[in-house]
């Protein structure tokens, strides 16, 4: 009987394993390599470590973000409904509001008792409905005050008309002015456009409490 297996079949070599020359080579890091990773992330810290402030700094950010955001939906919502909206700031500086307004009641003097206040369905029972921001009553926002508030001269207030533009006492256009949030962490200072009411935001150095 003949044995007709490869390696005995005429014309045929016996085959061999061969060594895959595409296998990937498997190498660990060399020094240099490891020194230079360690270099990039050390700049990279000493780049963000600046910008990471204390949880009490972070909470100042948070409600500043909050009062943008406010400002914001006021503008939209005047536009939207074709109507005056205020954003008003209380004397003693915890907090704000958002009211509705008529044309005739821009000069009027801002009475929390009579005001008509912008629906927020999120509102606690105690507003009853009302879009009202009490930082004392948040314990992420407890030591954030609002230092000060002076628009269209010495109003507390920002008003947006139909078209979203600021107007001040008697409905003239808005000449602006500025916000100051602060708290024992951090100061900001939030400056609004006349007319348009775009917001820019500056980080003041020094953060004591009035």
């Amino acid at each position: 009987m003949v044995d007709r297996s490869p390696r005995f079949t005429k014309g045929k070599q016996p085959m061999r394993h061969r060594p895959n020359i595409f296998q990937t080579i498997r190498r660990g890091y060399t020094l240099i390599e490891v020194l230079i990773v360690v270099v990039i992330l050390g700049l990279a810290g000493s780049l963000l470590v600046p910008y990471l402030g204390s949880k009490g700094d972070f909470d100042t950010q948070a409600a500043v973000r909050t009062l943008i955001a406010d400002i914001t939906f006021a503008q939209s919502d005047a536009l939207a409904n074709q109507g005056f909206r205020r954003v008003q700031f209380y004397a003693d500086g915890t907090g704000w509001c958002l009211l509705r307004v008529a044309e005739e009641e821009l000069s009027e003097p801002f009475d929390p008792s009579t005001a008509d206040y912008v629906y927020d369905p999120l509102a606690s029972n105690a507003e009853r409905g009302a879009y009202a921001v009490d930082l004392r009553e948040s314990q992420r926002f407890s030591s954030v005050r609002v230092r000060s508030a002076s628009l269209d001269g010495n109003s507390r207030s920002i008003t947006f008309d139909e078209l979203g533009g600021t107007v001040g006492v008697g409905g003239i256009p808005g000449t602006g002015g500025k916000i100051i949030l602060t708290s024992p962490e951090a100061t900001y200072q939030l400056d609004i456009a006349g007319v348009t009411g775009k917001v820019r935001v500056t980080r003041l150095a020094g953060s004591s409490m009035p």
